[in-house]
């Protein structure tokens, strides 16, 4: 893929959904929804399976939007933490991605990409 290039692909599991929206510029942005109701004990496993499902193999950075758990969020970040950059998640409040991790000089955690 170019730089500027997108797709999505869509990764579907009982309990909930990963589709990438876009990648552009070597960031990645994944919307999350949920399916049907489970814990998070059956959630997590399906996270962690469904990121791999995706074949991310890296870039600047990815930026998850959607509802999530704090273990499903921290499962799918610790599945692509060494892959990209930066992880941040959008926060509706401030209408912009914050992020959480990162391993870049020019991106630090807390600060809000819109």
């Amino acid at each position: 893929m170019g730089a500027n290039e997108s797709y999505s692909a869509i990764t579907m599991a009982e309990h909930f959904h990963l589709e990438i929206l876009d990648q552009t510029d070597g960031v990645v942005t994944i919307e999350i929804g949920f399916g049907t109701p489970a814990a998070n004990t059956e959630m997590v496993p399906e996270v962690i399976a469904g990121i791999a499902s995706l074949n991310l193999t890296g870039g600047r950075g990815i930026r998850f939007n959607g509802p999530a758990s704090l273990p499903v969020a921290m499962a799918m970040a610790h599945g692509v933490a060494h892959l990209f950059g930066y992880v941040a998640c959008f926060d509706p409040k401030l209408s912009g991605y914050v992020v959480a991790i990162s391993h870049d000089p020019t991106v630090r955690p807390g600060q809000l990409l819109t």
